[in-house]
């Protein structure tokens, strides 16, 4: 029987011991340090310290197809190229020359590590908001360009594919299920068709605050963006939609939202469809992180805390955009964004 999150969401992360990994780098990159645990929803990561310097160590779940971590691999390339001065790791290759390494555990990489605090720890306001949608706006513009055979996956996490959400919400608490339930109605009769007739092209799919690290003396400065693994080829007002969910102040909906837009728009101006549908892309995300983080919390509930760490911030927006008719903020932000005028989407170093 097929599971219905899919083989990625379904499977646990790898856990190969640290003095195995620890011979897989001193052989493939001739680096030698500590390795220091990282948490995350499917691969094995760690921080390894040396004397040159300190790196990432990703080893992907063996459930992901070879050709997709070569995707999210080639799009850091690609990136680091097209906009030199965003703030992504770099992808450092072995000694023979490879960026992915293959093993019998999982595919091997090493990245640079990047300084910062999570958004997620730092006071957030405005001119941050304003700065994340710069960034994702310059990241997408610098997507926008490339491609790969693998690009379009399902992913469960992806806006587009909210109605297959269905199967899991029996994980909800009783309270929200018929709330959800009506809203993946609502989704599949009215929004999908819309967004289907949206542009397309290859997002990030996860600008949450988690992934996103700052300056701690000047939260507005990012200095690191994280976490390819949820890229794919998708609308691109969805990547806008993730990074907003994350932004929605229950006392004022509105507060967080204008200035993020804003930033996005003067980068990588939005056309008139994407901002009418942002709000339910917005609900929609919301209701996506509730439901997949539900299932998985208690499908595996050692690590329940790192799954549910999103959850009370999207029951609160939730709860919130509910208050707000979807129309009425999309004219809002359009309003907001009629005396922005748009700017090249330039890179700026962190």
């Amino acid at each position: 029987m097929t599971d219905p999150a899919g083989q990625l969401l379904s499977l646990p992360p790898p856990r190969l011991g640290v003095d195995a990994l620890a011979r897989l780098t001193k052989a493939h990159w001739g680096l030698t340090g500590t390795l220091i645990p990282l948490t995350s929803e499917r691969d094995q990561n760690h921080r390894l310290d040396t004397p040159q310097g300190s790196f990432t160590l990703k080893l992907a779940n063996p459930a992901e197809p070879a050709g997709l971590t070569e995707f999210q691999t080639l799009a850091l390339l690609h990136v680091a190229e097209a906009a030199p001065g965003l703030p992504l790791p770099r992808v450092c290759p072995s000694l023979d020359g490879r960026v992915i390494v293959p093993t019998p555990d999982g595919a091997l990489r090493l990245l640079t590590w990047l300084p910062g605090t999570p958004l997620a720890h730092l006071p957030r306001g405005p001119a941050l908001a304003a700065a994340i949608g710069t960034a994702l706006g310059q990241l997408d513009a610098a997507l926008a360009g490339f491609g790969h055979p693998a690009a379009d996956h399902h992913l469960l996490w992806d806006i587009r594919n909210t109605p297959d959400l269905a199967p899991l919400t029996a994980a909800l608490p009783d309270d929200l299920r018929p709330v959800v339930t009506a809203f993946l109605a609502r989704f599949q009769t009215t929004i999908a068709p819309a967004l289907a007739r949206l542009p397309r092209q290859v997002i990030h799919g996860d600008f949450n605050p988690h992934n996103l690290l700052a300056d701690p003396t000047d939260p507005r400065q990012l200095t690191g963006i994280l976490d390819f693994g949820d890229m794919t080829l998708s609308h691109r007002v969805c990547d806008l939609a993730v990074a907003a969910s994350y932004l929605i102040e229950p006392a004022d909906p509105h507060a967080l939202l204008l200035p993020l837009v804003t930033g996005y728009a003067r980068v990588n101006p939005l056309a008139a469809g994407e901002l009418a549908l942002l709000p339910d892309l917005i609900t929609a995300r919301l209701v996506t992180t509730l439901v997949i983080t539900a299932w998985r919390a208690k499908r595996y509930p050692e690590n329940a805390p790192y799954i549910l760490r999103n959850a009370p911030v999207s029951r609160a927006g939730l709860d919130a955009l509910a208050t707000v008719d979807p129309a009425r903020l999309a004219q809002t932000l359009a309003d907001a964004l009629a005396d922005a005028p748009a700017t090249p989407a330039e890179s700026t170093s962190p």
